[in-house]
């Protein structure tokens, strides 16, 4: 009996020290944070937006810079996929290919997924630094936030490391960010303390009459069998949405939601829906706020035009499917936009959407 409490008690004194490490090397945010923002002028102070002006916004999810030379693991339905990192070679290239195409638009606003920072397998470099050591004199005020963040991953394919950050650069003045933390899954207890922590950035730009912009960036996360994580980031996404319009602040919402809009998941090929819900979670966003691509974008004629993903699986041929967006204010105006396709196909496995909006000419 003594040597089974003796056994009861070394056990129990292991799995408090399991849990005390992996609580050590994960990362644990507030629900909500202020986030650092940087404003570095080179020659003057950042100009203030001005109610009336238009304003030309950019998403894109970069994919860590690795590139479409690859069919990484977990791009595979099954984890199938033979490569585990891109080669240091790619991601530089992929860091030129990026800066030059926002170079060449020139968006007001940047908004970015998938930028890694700390991560193993891209030898742990801060991403966001080294492209704004190339754009630095568009773009002097910015805002980034983590949510992926671990010291140590034991998944196999990342035997390491992980950092990855939304990022938000803006050559207007930018007051304040806060990230805010979206639902996360119920699942192992263990497990999830090394998942992504998906979450919202919101940026605060003050405009000349004492209104404010506020931009919103974000990343949701993938749809599972049983799980209705996605459903519940969206509704705290739209919540969010709808405090903004209650409060009468201005706002735009960008980046990567990982769900498809109306009528495409039938157009999709079998093998190529397990991803995704028959009925997409973004009706909690399109049934009240206008989105680019909207869902007469993606329905028509010309739908092909509005496809924003290009999956690294070998399967598929060129970009099939839409699941990055702009949502905005029903305040602002929709100048015109579009996904940019032509040059972008090799960079990452998402494109650009691009949006150029109106401010009303009094904001308040």
């Amino acid at each position: 009996m003594q040597r089974l409490v003796r056994l009861g008690v070394a056990v129990a004194l292991l799995m408090v020290l399991m849990a005390g490490l992996v609580y050590d090397i994960t990362w644990h945010p507030a629900r909500r944070e202020q986030m650092p923002v940087t404003c570095n002028a080179r020659d003057a102070t950042p100009p203030t937006l001005v109610p009336g002006q238009a304003l030309k916004v950019m998403t894109w999810n970069i994919q860590y810079l690795a590139g479409k030379r690859y069919v990484f693991w977990y791009d595979m339905a099954d984890g199938s996929g033979p490569d585990e990192r891109p080669t240091p070679e790619d991601v530089a290239y992929n860091l030129d290919e990026v800066a030059r195409v926002i170079r060449d638009e020139q968006p007001d606003i940047v908004l970015l997924q998938e930028v890694d920072d700390g991560a193993k397998n891209t030898d742990y470099t801060n991403q966001l630094a080294l492209l704004q050591a190339r754009i630095t004199d568009l773009y002097p005020c910015s805002t980034e936030a983590f949510y992926w963040k671990s010291d140590f991953v034991p998944n196999p394919h990342i035997y390491g490391s992980v950092g990855t950050k939304l990022a938000t650069l803006s050559r207007y003045r930018m007051d304040k960010a806060e990230r805010l933390q979206l639902p996360s899954p119920k699942g192992n207890l263990i497990g999830r303390q090394f998942e992504p922590k998906h979450a919202l950035l919101v940026s605060y730009l003050p405009l000349h009459d004492g209104g404010q912009l506020a931009v919103v960036n974000t990343h949701l996360g993938d749809a599972r069998p049983g799980d209705n994580t996605l459903q519940r980031q969206m509704a705290a996404t739209s919540a969010q949405l709808d405090a903004f319009e209650k409060a009468e602040t201005l706002w735009i919402s960008g980046g990567d939601f990982n769900v498809l809009p109306s009528g495409q998941y039938q157009r999709l090929p079998v093998e190529q829906q397990e991803r995704y819900a028959p009925d997409s979670a973004m009706h909690a966003l399109w049934d009240k706020y206008p989105m680019i691509p909207s869902n007469d974008d993606t329905n028509g004629e010309d739908r092909r035009k509005w496809y924003t993903r290009f999956p690294n699986d070998p399967r598929v041929n060129g970009p099939d499917r839409t699941q990055d967006y702009l949502f905005y204010s029903p305040a602002l105006k929709r100048i015109d936009a579009r996904v940019r396709q032509a040059d972008t196909l090799l960079i990452s496995d998402h494109l650009p959407v691009i949006g150029r909006f109106l401010i009303p000419a009094s904001a308040q």
